[in-house]
């Protein structure tokens, strides 16, 4: 008998903007809504997906979806033309509800941001998009796994990892002790989070002269027991964390999810040519 195939826990999602909301000077919240969100299934967290977005002067991005699975569908996707292609980046879910169908992207916006940067500060209704998105919750784009054995959980952010950090904090069950340091370029990107965990949060604001995450994580006195750390943003930083937590803090390496979300100098197009030629690709 022929084994039958496992279901894709990915697939392709058209999608439009429903609506907008400025929740600081550094970031916008982007509703997208559509009939195909009802076989969405994010799995919360730091639940990621790929934003595919329209060129200058399109009016939906251009995804050859029907090129057959998704491997295939990125090759026919890669083998079109840079101003004709869509734009992709890696984006996090913020919040997926039902009736009606909607999901939240949360974008980080910078007066030298690139192309997503610039799409989501003129976002309106009825734009256009496309995402690679999870069918099932259980998916492999869900990085934050704290183990069962976990007492504390430690979290930084910067803005760019903020919808992440924050959606991860909503999930933290009661009474988890969780320190959190979050990164951001003014006083107004503070946000009104909501957990249930025993939380320590500290806002570090670059403009009020804030140390850096390794600063501010080296200064503090961290809680006793078993750790699981969970850091993303810009690379330097979150390599420099790591570092100290697995070296300095002597934290199981296997007990740190650590992403880097952008580079200083560096475009996302340029970190996925750098991941691509890496020895470990």
């Amino acid at each position: 008998m022929t084994p039958t195939a496992e279901p894709d826990p990915f697939r392709f999602f058209d999608l439009s903007v429903v609506r907008t909301r400025r929740l600081g000077p550094s970031m916008v919240r982007v509703t997208f809504g559509g009939e195909a969100l009802k076989d969405f299934a994010a799995g919360g967290r730091d639940q990621s997906l790929s934003l595919f977005l329209p060129q200058p002067g399109q009016d939906a991005p251009v995804v050859p979806v029907d090129a057959g699975d998704s491997s295939a569908v990125f090759a026919a996707w890669r083998a079109l033309p840079d101003d004709v292609r869509a734009v992709m980046r890696s984006y996090t879910v913020r919040e997926q509800r039902q009736d009606p169908n909607e999901v939240d992207i949360d974008f980080a916006l910078h007066e030298d941001g690139g192309p997503a940067c610039r799409w989501a500060a003129q976002a309106a209704p009825g734009h256009r998009v496309m995402v690679l998105g999870p069918a099932v919750a259980d998916n492999t784009a869900v990085r934050c796994r704290p183990p069962e054995d976990t007492d504390w959980v430690l979290i930084w952010a910067d803005e760019t990892a903020l919808p992440a950090a924050a959606a991860i904090l909503e999930w933290l069950p009661a009474g988890m002790r969780a320190r959190v340091w979050l990164e951001v370029p003014h006083a107004g990107d503070r946000l009104d989070l909501r957990t249930v965990a025993d939380c320590h949060i500290t806002w570090l604001v670059r403009e009020e002269g804030a140390p850096s995450a390794l600063e501010a994580v080296s200064a503090a006195e961290l809680p006793e027991g078993t750790a699981y750390a969970w850091i993303a943003g810009e690379s330097g930083s979150v390599k420099a964390l790591r570092r100290h937590l697995v070296r300095e803090r002597e934290l199981d390496r296997r007990r740190v999810t650590f992403v880097g979300y952008w580079k200083r100098g560096v475009s996302e197009d340029g970190l996925r040519e750098e991941a691509a030629s890496s020895p470990a690709a």
